[in-house]
């Protein structure tokens, strides 16, 4: 049986141009009735694709799941802008050299692997205390530290040497910007750039063949059913319960790793627990003692 009752789970959106993901979540709360709903990483409001929603406690279970990413995106070379796309002011416009497929693939290397990516200045990084959107719309400059990220692959899906347009598919890890990418680009070609369009194609292991349309409304009465949160979490180790093993559980008790355990693992690895009917009970921690310590417990007693 489910460990509670209610929507409990994943859905997974294609969220539309002109919305933030923060509206979505809301959107998304008030159809299924619940008030606790999260998402999977944020996406600008002109960016479309795959937004992992969690209903209920499966929002507990975000932390859990793979953080790697991938675009599809369109970066216009030869404008700069102050957001680094084509929502902000065009600070100028250059001419973009005459390029080969070759030459494409050839400055895109630069970009890929473990790189320092400065991120743009109308963007959710905290700035004293402050998003750096916020200060940015003030009409504020800042100097925006660098920050680590891996981009492991960058494919060239065309190039079209007339508009000056550049369409990539990135597969990047989380914190990555496609803007700035797209920036860095155009600023090592020495004509500037921006990115023109994106959409997220997979995220958080959810792909864009999986994802429903936003509910029109609140009053949508025909709700995509959320993917089970097994579903999302399997590539991780399983510990099945025994029924007398399920009380320890849900009282926060370790137990020992040994058993029910599908797959391998180290000390500090997650695993996850299910119920011996099936159904997720948690996420615990392996220890070297081959105990299995509660780190989150649906269900829980007291």
């Amino acid at each position: 049986m489910p460990p509670l009752d209610g929507p409990f789970g994943f859905v997974v959106i294609d969220k539309p141009a002109g919305l933030t993901s923060h509206a979505c979540v809301s959107r998304m709360r008030r159809s299924y009735g619940l008030r606790r709903v999260g998402h999977g990483g944020t996406l600008d409001p002109a960016v479309t694709g795959v937004l992992p929603i969690a209903l209920g406690p499966a929002t507990r279970l975000l932390p859990y799941l793979p953080g790697e990413k991938t675009y599809r995106g369109v970066i216009q070379l030869g404008t700069r802008s102050s957001s680094d796309d084509l929502q902000g002011e065009i600070l100028q416009t250059l001419p973009w050299p005459e390029l080969t497929n070759q030459a494409c693939l050839e400055s895109l290397v630069p970009f890929q692997g473990t790189i320092q990516q400065r991120p743009p200045q109308v963007s959710a990084v905290h700035v004293d205390g402050e998003r750096a959107h916020a200060r940015a719309r003030r009409g504020e400059s800042m100097d925006l530290p660098a920050k680590t990220v891996t981009i492991e692959r960058i494919d060239l899906l065309n190039w079209d040497p007339t508009s000056g347009r550049l369409s990539i598919e990135v597969h990047c890890t989380a914190g990555t910007y496609i803007r700035s990418l797209a920036r860095d680009l155009g600023d090592a070609l020495g004509c500037g750039g921006c990115l023109a369009e994106l959409t997220r194609t997979q995220a958080l292991g959810f792909h864009l063949a999986q994802a429903h349309p936003l509910p029109e409304s609140d009053q949508t009465t025909e709700l995509p059913p959320p993917l089970s949160p097994l579903e999302a979490l399997q590539t991780y180790p399983t510990r099945t319960l025994t029924s007398s093993e399920e009380i320890d559980w849900r009282c926060g008790r370790r137990l020992s790793l040994g058993g029910n355990l599908e797959g391998s693992l180290a000390d500090g690895d997650a695993v996850v627990v299910c119920n011996a009917d099936g159904s997720i009970a948690g996420m615990g921690i392996a220890e070297a003692d081959h105990q299995l310590r509660p780190k989150v417990v649906f269900d829980a007693a007291g």
